[in-house]
């Protein structure tokens, strides 16, 4: 087994993406990240690195725990990577999810005001309804 692997073929062998291009595409396109630094598809990566992964809205992150250049299955999958995303970017995709832009239907265009509206009135109370009650208490 190699001790580096490049990132491109560890993204998609780790099942992080689903083909290698994808996975070529998004180093060139700036989307992952190593160490802070945009990396080439063509970037060796060592044990123990950090390799961060922007899929809108989120930025995930994987510590390497092996390095692989061959696809393996589902169950492998602990001992390739320990995803180590920060909490805070699983509430921002949660708060998008709620907001209802994500599961809007794909050509359906910028919403009206009336949807602007009842989207409005479904989202306010579920986050801030939550002060109203604190302040009874008091």
């Amino acid at each position: 087994m190699n001790d580096v692997a490049r990132i491109d073929k560890w993204l998609w062998a780790a099942r992080i993406f689903k083909t290698r291009s994808i996975a070529a595409d998004a180093c060139k396109n700036g989307r992952v990240t190593v160490k802070g630094v945009s990396v080439k598809p063509s970037h060796t990566i060592k044990v123990g690195e950090v390799v961060s992964v922007k899929k809108p809205p989120i930025i995930y992150s994987f510590e390497v725990l092996k390095t692989i250049e061959q696809r393996v299955g589902a169950k492998m999958i602990p001992e390739i990577y320990r995803n180590v995303t920060d909490a805070k970017q699983y509430e921002l995709l949660e708060m998008s999810r709620i907001s209802g832009f994500v599961d809007r239907a794909r050509g359906t265009g910028r919403p009206t005001k009336k949807d602007r509206r009842q989207l409005d009135a479904f989202v306010d109370p579920a986050l801030f309804g939550f002060d109203d009650i604190d302040d009874e208490d008091d």
